[in-house]
């Protein structure tokens, strides 16, 4: 049996981290803990792309313009919406969490999801960087991971 699995290993990897400017205490930390991360990984500057977009709603067409440039390997998603009084949370979660994975299947290129969708401001900060560690972190390594995982299924 063969089992086919990515590694951890930037290697030539190229990747575009879009982040929310919204509530962007919170996603200033995911981004530090995401750039860090490829970086630790073997990345150099050259290699990654930050590009701002003002919030989670937005973070999907960010994405399928990178994706659809075919210029990155990896695409890394961070934002965070925080539940309030009105439904508003609900439609920016369903339509950024359809939205980046739609764009992932479409064009074929791993999206990493780093958007936080909390229900308080103590969990977000809880999940970006403090008790529940970084998702951001988690979300470059899982776009590492992707990467190398679909270039081995396509070699």
């Amino acid at each position: 049996m063969r089992s086919i699995e990515g590694n951890l290993i930037v290697g030539d990897a190229r990747f575009c981290v879009i982040a929310a400017r919204f509530n962007e205490a919170i996603v200033t930390r995911l981004l530090d803990g995401a750039v860090d991360t490829l970086r630790r990984h073997g990345a150099d500057d050259s290699q990654l792309h930050v590009v701002r977009v003002p919030g989670a709603f937005e973070l999907p067409l960010a994405a399928r313009e990178a994706a659809r440039g075919r210029q990155y390997d990896g695409i890394i998603a961070l934002g965070a919406v925080i539940r309030g009084a009105t439904p508003h949370f609900d439609y920016v979660c369903a339509e950024a969490a359809g939205g980046l994975g739609r764009v992932s299947t479409e064009f074929g290129i791993p999206v990493a999801f780093g958007l936080l969708t909390c229900d308080t401001i103590e969990q977000a900060m809880e999940r970006s960087g403090t008790k529940a560690g970084n998702k951001g972190v988690d979300a470059a390594l899982a776009a590492i991971e992707m990467v190398n995982l679909l270039r081995q299924l396509n070699a």
